[in-house]
C-alpha cells in the first residue's frame, strides 16, 4: 500500500517488507518505551518468513543461463557425438538415473565426459532443457521417443506427462500400439486404460492395421478378456481368422490357441457349420477340430450342458444375455411362496421373473438348455402333494401347464437326462415312493420305468455322462437321511448301487462340476443338519470330503454359475431358515458368504440359466415376494 508523508516524498514498502520491531534496530523511529507500552493484544510477532514466488523461476533462469554460457559445468553428455555441457547437481536433481550415476560412486562419477547409449540425442537435448527450465513440449511426432527417454533416464513428471498426452489422443487407430508401448516401458496406468479402450471399441479396433501386428500372447489376453466388448461371439471369430490370414504362413501352427478364446459354443450353429468348418487351417488342426466338435455337441446336447466346464461357455459381460441362478418357490418362516427371482452372481442383485400360478414347495425344478424351465410336483400350503408339471418359457416370461406326472410327487427328484425330464420318488401324501418316471418333451407324455431299489423322499440327484444318480434320501419317519446312491442306466433300463457317501444324508443339494458330483448339506440326523460337502469323481469310483460350508443348510438352493457351486437359503434347524448365499471356488476349496436372499427361505429349487438382460431388468408390478 503506497502512503504520503506530509513532505509529499512516497513512503510505500515493498510488498514483501515487515517494519522491523527490534528497538536496538528502529531505536531513531520507535523508542524502546514506546514498544513496551503495547498492549499485549497487540504485540507485533518476533519473526517474519519472508518468501520470494519467483525465487524457483529465477534459480532456473540463472542456472539456464550458466549453462548456456558453459560456466561452472562440470560434466558433459555425449550422445551419438553429440555434446551437452551440463551441471551435475542440476542432472542429479531432476533424474534418479544420474543422482545414482553420480553419487552412486560409479566410475561416471569421476569422469568429465559421461555417454549415454539407447537414447536419441534430440530427446536428450529435451529432457536436459526440461531440467534447467522445467518445460517441454510433447507432439506426436516425438511423444514416444521422449517417454522412452524419459523412462530410462528416470524423469518420471516427463513420462507422466507422455502418457497422459498419449491418452488423451487414444483412438480405435493408434490404442492397440499405445498399449504395447506403455506394457514395454511399464506404464501401468496407460496399459490398463489402454486396454479397456481396446476391449470397449474392439468391433472398429480390430479392423485396423495396428490389430494385425499384436503378438499371439497379446491377441490371446485380449480376445479372452471377459469385458470384450462386442454384439455376438461371430466378431470374435472374424478377428481371429483377419489376424490369422494376415500372416497365414508363420501363424497357422499354434492357431489352437487363439481359437481357444473364440467362445464357439456361444455362436449360431448355423455360423459353425458354414464359416468356422470350412476354413483350411481349422481344418487340418485337429486341436481346433477339437473345439468345433466342443461347440456342436454343446448345441446337441442342451442338457448335457452342465457339464461342459470350459470358459468358451460363459457368456461375456458385454452380451444381451446372462447367465443367472433362478430360484424357484419354498417357503419362509411363515407362508410357502411362489415368487421366481434371478441373482445375478456378477452383480450380485435380485430381480424377479414372472410367478407361479400357484404357491408351492418341496418341488423339483431343471433347465432344458438356455429353452424352458419345467417345475415338477411339490407341496401345496395345504399340504397336500402336487402332480402338475408348470414350465416358463423364457421368451415370453409365462407359466405354462403341461401334462402332469401319473403319480403325486412333493419331496421328489428332478433331473434332465438326454432330453427327457425324470421324477424320482418322493412323497405322495401317504407313503414314500420307489417309482420313477419320465416325461419327453416332444410329446408331452409321462412314461412310468423301473422302480428304485428303495423308496424314498428328499434325494438329491443329477445326471453325469448319460447316467442318473440318485444320492441318500430319507426313508424314515424322522427324516433321517442314507448314504446309499443308486444309479439308473436309461439304455439298459437297470438300477444298480454305486459306492456309498461318506455320511447319511437327506435333503441335500447336488450338482456337477467339472465332471465330478457334489453334494452339499442336507439332514444327517435326526438331531443334526449337516454343512458336510462331499465330491464323487466317477472315473475313480471314490466320494472325498470337500470344504464344509460356512452354515449347516436342509433343502437348500444348488446351482453352478461360473464355473463356482451357489448354495441359497435352507434350514439351519426346525424352523430357523436362511437368507444367506454361499460361493464355492473349486480352485481354492472354499465357501465364501457373498450375499442374501430377498427373504429366509428353505425348500425352495435353483437353477443356472442363461436369460436375456432386458428381461430380468424390466418393470414388474409384481413384488419379489409372491405368497399365497
Amino acid at each position: 500500500m503506497a502512503n504520503s508523508g506530509d513532505d509529499g516524498t512516497d513512503k510505500s514498502f515493498p510488498v514483501n517488507f515487515v517494519p522491523c520491531m527490534s528497538p536496538r534496530a528502529c531505536s531513531s523511529a520507535v523508542s524502546t518505551d514506546s514498544v513496551a507500552s503495547v498492549p499485549d493484544s497487540i504485540q507485533p510477532e518476533e519473526e517474519h518468513r519472508y518468501v520470494e514466488l519467483s525465487h524457483p523461476a529465477q534459480l532456473l533462469s540463472g542456472l539456464r543461463d550458466l549453462q548456456n554460457r558453459t560456466q561452472f559445468c562440470d560434466v558433459i553428455i555425449s550422445v551419438d557425438g553429440q555434446e551437452f555441457p551440463c551441471h551435475k547437481v542440476v542432472l542429479s536433481a531432476f533424474s534418479q538415473y544420474f543422482r545414482a550415476m553420480f553419487g552412486g560412486g560409479l566410475a561416471e562419477s569421476q569422469q568429465r565426459k559421461v555417454s549415454l547409449n539407447g537414447v536419441e540425442p534430440a530427446m536428450v537435448q529435451t529432457l536436459i532443457d526440461y531440467g534447467y527450465t522445467s518445460e517441454v513440449v510433447i507432439t506426436r511426432q516425438n511423444v514416444q521417443s521422449l517417454l522412452s527417454a524419459a523412462n530410462l533416464l528416470e524423469i518420471i513428471p516427463v513420462k507422466e506427462a507422455c502418457c497422459l498426452y498419449l491418452e488423451k489422443n487414444m483412438d480405435e487407430l493408434n490404442c492397440v500400439g499405445i498399449h504395447c508401448f506403455a506394457e514395454l516401458h511399464a506404464c501401468s496406468e496407460l496399459q490398463q486404460k489402454s486396454k479397456v479402450y481396446i476391449l470397449h471399441h474392439f468391433q472398429s479396433v480390430w479392423q485396423h492395421e495396428e490389430f494385425l501386428e499384436l503378438t499371439k500372447v497379446k491377441l490371446v489376453e485380449i480376445l479372452s478378456d471377459d469385458d470384450l466388448n462386442i454384439d455376438n461371439e461371430e466378431i470374435v471369430y472374424h478377428a481371429a481368422v483377419r489376424w490369422l490370414d494376415h500372416d497365414v504362413g508363420n501363424r497357422r501352427n499354434g492357431f489352437e490357441s487363439v481359437l481357444e478364446c473364440v467362445r464357439l459354443p456361444l455362436v449360431s450353429c448355423y455360423f459353425i457349420h458354414d464359416h468356422v468348418e470350412s476354413h483350411e487351417v481349422i481344418k487340418c488342426s485337429q486341436a481346433c477340430q477339437k473345439l468345433v466338435k466342443e461347440a456342436k455337441d454343446f448345441h446337441l446336447l442342451q442338457d448335457r450342458r452342465a457339464e461342459f466346464s470350459s470358459p468358451r461357455t460363459k457368456v461375456r459381460k458385454s452380451s444381451d444375455k446372462t447367465e443367472v441362478i433362478v430360484a424357484v418357490g419354498g417357503e419362509d418362516d411363515k407362508v410357502v411362496l411362489r415368487s421366481v427371482e434371478t441373482y445375478d452372481p456378477n452383480t450380485l442383485s435380485w430381480k424377479p421373473l414372472a410367478c407361479l400360478p400357484f404357491a408351492i414347495s418341496k418341488h423339483g425344478i431343471v433347465s432344458a438348455g438356455d429353452s424352458y424351465l419345467f417345475l415338477a410336483g411339490g407341496e401345496y400350503p395345504d399340504g397336500s402333494a402336487n402332480k402338475s408339471v408348470m414350465r416358463y418359457d423364457p421368451c415370453l416370461d409365462v407359466w405354462t401347464e403341461v401334462a402332469p406326472m401319473n403319480i403325486a410327487r412333493s419331496e421328489l427328484g428332478l433331473v434332465m437326462l438326454d432330453g427327457f425330464m425324470y421324477a424320482i420318488g418322493g412323497w405322495d401324501g401317504n407313503v414314500r415312493l420307489d417309482s420313477v418316471e419320465y416325461y419327453n418333451i416332444e410329446t408331452n407324455v409321462w412314461t412310468i420305468i423301473p422302480p428304485m431299489k428303495i423308496a424314498l423322499t428328499s434325494p438329491a440327484c443329477v445326471s453325469l455322462n448319460g447316467m442318473l444318480y440318485v444320492t441318500g434320501g430319507a426313508v424314515l419317519e424322522d427324516g433321517d437321511g442314507i448314504d446309499i446312491v443308486q444309479l439308473f442306466n436309461p439304455r439298459t433300463q437297470t438300477w444298480s448301487e454305486m459306492r456309498s457317501m461318506k455320511i447319511p444324508r437327506s435333503g441335500s443339494g447336488a450338482c456337477v462340476l467339472d465332471g465330478k458330483i457334489y453334494v452339499i448339506g442336507g439332514w444327517h440326523a435326526s438331531t443334526e443338519n449337516t454343512k458336510r460337502v462331499e465330491c464323487y469323481d466317477p472315473k475313480m469310483n471314490t466320494w472325498i470330503e470337500r470344504c464344509p460350508l460356512h452354515e449347516r443348510r436342509y433343502r437348500p438352493g444348488v446351482a453352478v454359475v461360473g464355473g463356482k457351486i451357489y448354495a441359497c437359503g435352507g434350514e439351519e434347524g426346525w424352523d430357523r431358515y436362511h437368507d444367506t448365499i454361499e460361493c464355492y471356488d473349486p480352485i481354492t476349496d472354499s465357501w465364501e458368504i457373498i450375499g442374501e436372499m430377498q427373504t429366509s427361505r428353505s425348500w425352495l429349487s435353483c437353477v443356472s440359466m442363461v436369460i436375456r438382460k432386458d428381461l430380468i431388468g424390466k418393470d414388474r408390478n409384481t413384488t419379489h415376494q409372491c405368497t399365497v
